[in-house]
């Protein structure tokens, strides 16, 4: 019976918050697909540039001097790390389904997300077409089959990008990390609008590790992750200024944006009762009914008194006068 009776409420909110999350849906859709349509745009870019490619001798780092190397067979650990931020990310952005405390919508909070994304992979297009430099990765060394690209014998060839593989085993793609892009562009989210303090702490935590085990891996040079570092932050800080704020749910009422058809029906309502006002006013003043209660009780007040003072008058004045 218990098990039954909170299956029900948290269907409920699921079917509510749902409800919520799709009208705001269909009136930001244009913004949110255009962030996802240019997550295929970065993949595309990251392709063309490994056909650019050319493998040679690794650049002096300070990283990799500070840093002992891991080697080929622990270089899962710093996509481990990475996964579990990506995941635990995407699982908190959906808690208002199911949580009863909630702080933001979350269809805003991935259209501001997205955002972020956009303006960092941009510039990072931009930089990494500057300047190839010959990729620190084992797969992008000189010998390895995959260091470099044949030129490709069609337009399709290039458009689908060989996914996932393609994106795995990339090279040339380097400054900056697209891994701390995605890494920090998550961990300043949630410290803005999480709740957890301990949370916040162990997020940032986890993008410093992020980033020692991304050289350690060899992965990418020490500069990747030093320029993805600072210009992330001040992306997100710039950007995040020219965004409307997000409205807080945190007092529990509906803070809903409306469209611009719920704009027009409330202010025709609005117009409604205003007119309904001023016809009642037009009526009482046609049927000689202007004043209002409160003058209305003073009179009375008054016409009271004057009878008072009335009999007062009679009572004192002689008989036969």
């Amino acid at each position: 019976m218990y098990i039954a009776r909170e299956a029900s409420k948290l269907w409920r909110k699921v079917s509510a918050e749902t409800a919520t999350e799709l009208k705001l849906l269909f009136e930001k859709w244009q913004l949110l697909l255009a962030g996802l349509v240019f997550q295929y745009i970065h993949g595309l870019a990251a392709r063309g540039v490994h056909y650019l490619h050319r493998p040679g001798p690794l650049l002096q780092d300070l990283g990799f001097m500070a840093l002992p190397e891991l080697g080929q067979e622990k270089g899962y650990l710093s996509e481990s790390v990475f996964t579990f931020i990506f995941i635990s990310f995407l699982l908190w952005s959906f808690h208002p389904f199911v949580y009863h405390s909630k702080r933001f919508y979350t269809v805003l909070l991935w259209r501001r997300v997205l955002a972020f994304l956009v303006a960092s992979q941009f510039l990072r297009i931009i930089t990494f077409y500057s300047t190839q430099l010959p990729g620190p990765n084992y797969h992008c060394r000189e010998g390895s089959k995959l260091a470099t690209l044949p030129p490709p014998n069609n337009a399709l060839e290039v458009l689908l990008i060989n996914f996932p593989r393609g994106v795995l085993f990339g090279c040339g793609d380097l400054i900056f990390s697209s891994h701390m892009i995605f890494t920090l562009v998550f961990v300043r989210t949630y410290y803005k609008y999480g709740s957890n303090r301990l949370i916040k702490l162990l997020a940032w935590l986890m993008a410093i590790i992020q980033s020692l085990l991304i050289i350690a891996s060899r992965k990418h040079y020490t500069v990747d992750v030093v320029v993805a570092w600072y210009t992330v932050n001040l992306v997100v800080f710039f950007v995040d200024k020219k965004l409307p704020e997000m409205p807080d749910r945190t007092n529990g009422l509906s803070l809903l944006p409306v469209s611009s058809k719920d704009k027009d029906g409330r202010m025709k309502e609005e117009l409604h009762k205003i007119d309904g006002r001023i016809r009642d006013e037009i009526h009482k003043l046609l049927n000689g009914n202007t004043v209002d209660a409160t003058d209305r009780r003073q009179r009375v007040q008054m016409n009271g008194k004057h009878e008072d003072m009335n009999h007062a008058a009679s009572d004192a004045t002689p008989n036969g006068t």
